[in-house]
């Protein structure tokens, strides 16, 4: 079996594709690794955030043939109290906050949101987000890998692992994230070095995300036991 894992930044991989071999991608901001297990092929690609980039890192991972399965992998922003920095969960259901589109999971009565949005979303959209769709989880590129598996009619399934909660105040990413989906460190790091309020939630964003990292990866690798989609999407539990 072919199995694609897509997320949008190294960071969230890094746990799981240790000692996994790297391979050369030929685009400029696009990371591949691969690792063979018990037959199976693993290709875990990132290529930034947004739809394009997901579209992107997609094709780097089809680039070694049809995929029988892909993951969506990734940081989470919180949209409910209820969903801890550090941990990792399966949503139920993905919705495309620029589209409209829905797509189902699970035929089972949990019912756990994500919605993608083409922003980084701040604590008054995340409000925004939880009282118009009754999600729980925000990211930017769930919906996009959630459509391609669809068109291929192969199996899906979408880790999601909070960073940052609901009422986290951040400093605004999106001007400092280009149009490969990825973010420019120097110029967002000269922009918050004179702005000390944001210090401490930066700190805490990133412990949390490297717990959430780490979820992960713990989860994934659970999953990839069996492999079994259809109980992780109807259960959230691998």
């Amino acid at each position: 079996m072919r199995v694609g894992i897509i997320a949008a930044l190294p960071g969230e991989l890094k746990p799981l594709i240790r000692g996994w071999d790297r391979q050369r991608s030929g685009v400029k901001g696009l990371s591949v690794w691969t690792v063979t297990r018990e037959g199976d092929k693993l290709i875990a690609v990132c290529g930034g955030m947004g739809a394009a980039a997901a579209l992107r890192s997609f094709a780097a991972a089809e680039s070694f043939g049809s995929l029988d399965m892909v993951l969506s992998v990734g940081w989470a922003g919180a949209l409910d109290s209820e969903m801890r920095t550090g941990q990792c969960y399966i949503p139920s259901e993905v919705i495309d906050v620029q589209t409209g589109e829905r797509f189902q999971l699970t035929g089972g009565n949990r019912k756990q949101c994500l919605v993608t949005t083409p922003d980084v979303a701040n604590t008054k959209e995340k409000r925004r987000l939880w009282q118009s769709y009754g999600a729980v989880l925000v990211d930017m590129e769930a919906a996009t890998i959630a459509r391609q598996a669809q068109m291929r009619r192969i199996p899906f399934c979408c880790f999601k692992a909070v960073s940052d909660g609901p009422d986290a105040v951040l400093p605004d990413l999106n001007a400092f994230i280009n149009k490969q989906g990825h973010l420019q460190l120097l110029p967002f790091l000269g922009h918050v070095m004179f702005r000390p309020k944001f210090w401490k939630p930066l700190i805490k964003l990133g412990r949390s995300s490297s717990l959430a990292a780490n979820a992960i990866a713990s989860k994934v690798q659970k999953f990839l036991v069996e492999k079994n989609v259809d109980r992780a999407n109807r259960t959230g539990a691998v």
